[in-house]
């Protein structure tokens, strides 16, 4: 079981590189385990699709501006740092959506709450699938 630790709230510079940036982010505050979430909209991006029978992503990347509509996830140990591990839902110009793995975004704006879970919740690489889940 965990318990809630600090909640931070804040907003992530024009044309950063989402995923590092919360990553940079998660270290700075020695955050071991967290909840994710965030809106925004995003210059580009690339989500990625699990293949379940293959067992690899596919990519769909994606180079033009969308509403970032819900961004969640959570934020664990791997491999002894932490490591940022987020879906996402984006929205286009003509109302159509995507929606998979956030792999990378150039941010145009990004809201974002992460709330701290007291512990470390560690991910170990699955026999079967190859993920990376909690143990």
């Amino acid at each position: 079981m965990f318990k809630p630790g600090p909640i931070y709230l804040f907003r992530v510079p024009e044309d950063e590189e989402l995923i590092s940036y919360l990553t940079r982010f998660a270290k700075e505050k020695n955050i071991k385990t967290g909840v994710v979430n965030a809106i925004g909209a995003l210059k580009k991006c690339t989500l990625g699709f699990y293949d379940q029978q293959k067992q690899v992503y596919e990519y769909i990347k994606i180079e033009e501006e969308v509403e970032l509509t819900n961004l969640s996830g959570n934020i664990s140990i791997k491999e002894g740092e932490p490591f940022v591990h987020v879906h996402a839902v984006v929205g286009k110009r003509d109302g159509s959506t995507y929606s998979g793995h956030l792999v990378e975004a150039k941010v145009f704006v990004a809201e974002v709450l992460i709330m701290e879970l007291a512990g470390g919740a560690e991910l170990v690489r699955q026999k079967h699938g190859g993920l990376w889940l909690w143990r």
